[in-house]
């Protein structure tokens, strides 16, 4: 049995520049499901998450996963649904996690996938119940370990990690001050999400905005952008500060690398700490994660917005959707047309 497949393929590496829709091939063929070998299923892809991490993929830079190649199909995060299956313990109809790809349907190990169990949100395996979600509890768990009573800054506060970092400060008892880009969103994580207090740094200088909002200092900043944001932000951190470096999609573009942060000499002024943030590293413990998860999700004490789009000839516009700052909550492409 053959099956029509739709696939966008990686054709260019966006080396030190902005991502272009040129980076990517469509190619249409077909997959053979009676070829599939012992151990195998095929899945139909349903959803896949869009992260910025996908850059670092394309270009071959991201060195805790696997290189890619040029001609590739597109590398994703997803979820999917298994059509057939030669793998004892996963049958037909059963949903399940993966990096599926850019493409309608995937052939994997099945012991490279993970079904997906349980009565919650779909989509919420993608965000907040996936390593969206994992990575914000860790970073905090393990990186920034707040107290109740601390002051916590997030850039990037309007995007997947942010939302999901920002709410569980909240829920730990901190003060937290989100950074985005425009009115709309700030108002929008202060009104709808429970952040504290926000701040567009379209608006004018960073650090003379958020000053007068941590007058005792930061105690947790937890940075997704990197660059001038970032380094405005150092000045302003408090004693035994912890400092989460998540993500720079800030330069990610970046033609050469940026100077290091010029005020990083106030982490040693204030006896902080700063550590980067790769969520691998915990995943022994994501069922733990999940559960404390799901159940804030459950009762509420946790929101998930999601910004979808549909239809796989928009996945390249849905990547740079993300680099625009277009997105609100976790960035998902429905394979499905429906608008």
């Amino acid at each position: 049995m053959r099956i029509r497949n739709r696939r966008w393929l990686l054709a260019e590496r966006p080396l030190g520049r902005p991502i272009l829709h040129s980076d990517f091939r469509w190619d249409e063929g077909d997959v053979d499901a009676a070829a599939l070998e012992e151990g195998e299923v095929l899945v139909r892809v349903l959803h896949l998450s869009v992260d910025p991490a996908q850059k670092g993929w394309m270009e071959n830079v991201a060195d805790y996963v696997a290189p890619t190649a040029l001609g590739e199909v597109m590398r994703a995060y997803g979820i999917g649904q298994v059509v057939v299956s030669r793998a004892a313990g996963m049958g037909v109809g059963d949903m399940v996690l993966g990096y599926l790809g850019w493409q309608d349907y995937a052939v994997q190990p099945a012991a490279e996938l993970e079904r997906i169990d349980g009565d919650g949100p779909l989509l919420a395996h993608l965000g907040i119940l996936g390593l969206t979600g994992y990575t914000a509890f860790f970073g905090l768990n393990r990186i920034a370990k707040p107290f109740p009573g601390d002051t916590v800054v997030i850039t990037g506060a309007a995007g997947a990690v942010g939302l999901v970092a920002g709410q569980l400060a909240k829920l730990a008892g901190c003060h937290v001050v989100g950074i985005a880009g425009g009115e709309d969103k700030c108002r929008w994580l202060v009104e709808e999400i429970g952040f504290d207090a926000a701040v567009d740094y379209r608006a004018g200088p960073i650090r003379k905005q958020i000053r007068p909002l941590v007058p005792n200092g930061i105690d947790v900043l937890w940075d997704n952008v990197g660059g001038p944001t970032f380094d405005n932000l150092l000045p302003l951190i408090a004693t035994h500060a912890r400092v989460v470096v998540c993500g720079a999609i800030a330069i990610y573009s970046e033609s050469s690398l940026p100077p290091g942060p010029s005020h990083y000499m106030n982490l040693v002024f204030r006896r902080a700490r700063m550590e980067g943030l790769i969520v691998f590293d915990y995943k022994e413990e994501f069922p733990w994660a999940y559960k404390r998860l799901a159940k804030w999700l459950a009762e509420g004490r946790l929101k998930a917005p999601e910004d979808v789009v549909h239809g796989l000839d928009q996945a390249p516009a849905a990547l740079l959707r993300l680099f625009e700052g277009r997105n609100r909550g976790k960035q998902i492409l429905s394979l499905d047309a429906q608008n």
